[in-house]
């Protein structure tokens, strides 16, 4: 009865419905991520996460304390009264703002250092500039790891595809000044790919409404918002991801598949959500959209690829497949306290449970794909998502800022599932076609469209818990 009662409460307070109570689960979350975001000042080494979480520590905290008072107010009305208010204090006071510091303190220098406590940008954001120099140096961005002329490290390897070091070309085409540098720095660059291929993708669909649970889950949630501030490769794949399935469920299959190639290309791990998007071109446009998608996407993929193979083949796959694998001349120190790794570190015997429970895990998709086909954008990103999700937790060799990748394409399938509910309003008989500002439906009141402020019960005389 218990787990029945957990349930309905989680079920009623995710709701955006007019009838649902969102202001329960915005106080647990707000909560939840003000204690993580308390526990990482006090206790992380990397200087990059401690200004973090000082400054998320506040966001988190007025947010938290903004929903109390929403909720101690049912009768509060006007701008201030809307959830979106403690979205945006967490936006501009925990993402911004981190990051124009972190931005600034990264010229007095730290890059490269053995201390963590010196760093304020994560390892990735030099290592991808690093690579955007070899590559206009020597034509590949990967280095022969073999002729270093010592032994390698773990910060001479570049684990991403050829896309990535494209991020940090204005870097090494324009650096050297500290305005340069600050200018250039590959975290602005991460930053305005994500928030370029969310706007595209919002555009696509029609502008629909935004739930704010899609951008606590997609924006604010402490690994995106902590990932904006300190590294960001990972909210640039992310951008890329959501507009590639939004082209493919807009039936834009060719440049569904061009965009998924490329981000592909840039980190080998999500190759599982092109395999997602092209069985959602099968299912809407049929086999022969299918085979031109995968075309495209093969004949992209060799191109972006071509130039590293012919200049040295052998260091990309050192670079881009042994070393991800823990079998290059280092092993890659991804490691989390997941289950994955958790099982695998009991033995020779736990590493291979956690492969056999990976390999049912990626199975069990696959079933699911060909059983149940994605039909539309929100059921294509539900399964990307959890895909990702399942590799993340049941890979030995891991990081916990992969788990970001699930909460923003969950978020983003939320967004999808406003654009299906608005082009299913469309469908039925004798409803108006006019839709309001930001893909409402006409007639709806701006307090209708964001019921997240738990409206009807904000609007009744008393409290509902």
């Amino acid at each position: 009865m218990g787990r029945r009662l957990t349930g309905d409460w989680i079920r009623v307070s995710w709701d955006e419905g007019p009838s649902g109570r969102p202001l329960r689960l915005d106080l647990v979350l707000y909560a939840l991520c003000s204690g993580y975001a308390l526990a990482l000042a006090l206790t992380d080494k990397h200087y990059g996460f401690r200004v973090w979480a000082g400054f998320a520590v506040a966001a988190y905290g007025l947010a938290l304390a903004h929903t109390l008072w929403l909720r101690l107010s049912p009768r509060a009305t006007g701008r201030w009264a809307s959830r979106w208010t403690g979205v945006g204090v967490i936006g501009a006071l925990g993402m911004l703002a981190p990051l124009g510091t972190l931005l600034v303190q990264r010229l007095t220098g730290g890059d490269w250092s053995p201390d963590p406590g010196r760093w304020s940008a994560q390892p990735e954001v030099w290592v991808i500039e690093r690579s955007a120099e070899l590559l206009t140096t020597t034509g590949t961005p990967y280095v022969d790891v073999t002729a270093l002329g010592r032994p390698p490290v773990v910060d001479d390897y570049t684990p991403y595809g050829p896309v990535m070091p494209l991020f940090g070309l204005p870097r090494a085409w324009f650096g050297g000044s500290p305005a340069g540098d600050l200018l250039t720095d590959a975290r602005l660059l991460f930053a305005l790919a994500a928030v370029a291929c969310v706007w595209g993708a919002w555009r696509l669909l029609g502008r629909p409404r935004i739930p704010v649970r899609a951008a606590q889950l997609a924006a604010v949630f402490p690994l995106t918002a902590l990932t904006w501030a300190t590294a960001g490769p990972d909210l640039a794949i992310a951008g890329l991801l959501i507009l590639g399935t939004t082209l493919a469920a807009v039936d834009r299959p060719l440049w569904a598949a061009l965009v998924l190639a490329l981000v592909t290309s840039a980190k080998l791990i999500v190759l599982p959500a092109a395999v997602v998007g092209g069985t959602l071109v099968c299912a809407r446009l049929g086999a022969g959209a299918l085979a031109r998608f995968c075309g495209v996407f093969t004949v992209t993929c060799a191109a972006v690829h071509l130039p590293a193979v012919l200049v040295d083949a052998q260091a990309m796959a050192e670079h881009v497949l042994r070393f991800p694998a823990g079998l290059g001349a280092v092993s890659s120190p991804a490691a989390s306290p997941l289950p994955g790794h958790l099982i695998a570190a009991t033995g020779t015997a736990g590493e291979v449970i956690a492969f056999v429970l990976l390999g049912l895990a990626a199975l069990t998709i696959t079933c699911w794909l060909v059983v149940r086909p994605p039909l539309d954008g929100a059921d294509a990103m539900l399964r990307i998502a959890v895909g990702l999700g399942a590799f993340t937790l049941l890979t030995p060799a891991t990081r916990f800022g992969y788990l970001l990748y699930p909460a923003v394409l969950l978020g983003a399938m939320l967004c999808l599932r406003e654009h299906r509910r608005l082009r299913e309003h469309r469908r039925q008989p004798g409803l108006p076609e006019r839709v309001g500002p930001g893909g409402s439906p006409a007639g709806s009141s701006a307090q209708d469209d964001d019921p997240g402020d738990g409206d009807e019960a904000r609007r009744s005389a008393t409290p509902t818990s």
